[in-house]
């Protein structure tokens, strides 16, 4: 999992099944290079093949949707929690590039708290996302993606 490809096209995936043709023209990437992540991805289950379709032209389409596993990743999904954890970040950042900073609503602050303290902060806030992240899809409605980090303020 330590691909930002890879966790993008789980992002693009999760509330609307895509093909391969339609992940790699919302990424810009290359056909084979999209179908090669989503090969993967189906391998460990964080992709699902949907019932094939026909296209504009007749041919055979599958799309590929998510499965939710990718909601909680740790070390053990595909990788070194550091490589996991440059994946995500070059995720956002080309996501937050792609959408431009005029789009971007960013708070920015740093609180001083105790280990406790800052323990129950991260669980607070896993909280409030995980009740976010299970409500039921909306098609209507315009998604909008979450990034939060923890990090030294000093």
């Amino acid at each position: 999992m330590g691909s930002a490809i890879r966790l993008r096209i789980i992002r693009l995936t999760h509330q609307r099944a895509l093909t391969n043709k339609e992940i790699a023209e919302r990424l810009d990437k290359d056909p084979a290079t999209t179908l090669h992540h989503i090969r993967k991805l189906v391998a460990t289950g964080f992709l699902e093949a949907q019932p094939a379709r026909r296209g504009n032209r007749g041919a055979k389409e599958i799309p590929y949707l998510s499965t939710g596993l990718s909601w909680r990743l740790s070390a053990g999904h595909g990788g070194p929690r550091v490589s996991i954890a440059e994946a995500m970040l070059q995720a956002y950042l080309t996501e937050v590039s792609d959408a431009g900073l005029a789009a971007i609503d960013q708070s920015r602050m740093v609180v001083q708290v105790d280990a406790a303290a800052r323990l129950e902060l991260m669980d607070r806030m896993g909280a409030l996302l995980d009740e976010f992240a299970a409500r039921p899809p909306d098609p209507d409605v315009q998604r909008t993606a979450v990034y939060v980090a923890f990090y030294p303020g000093e």
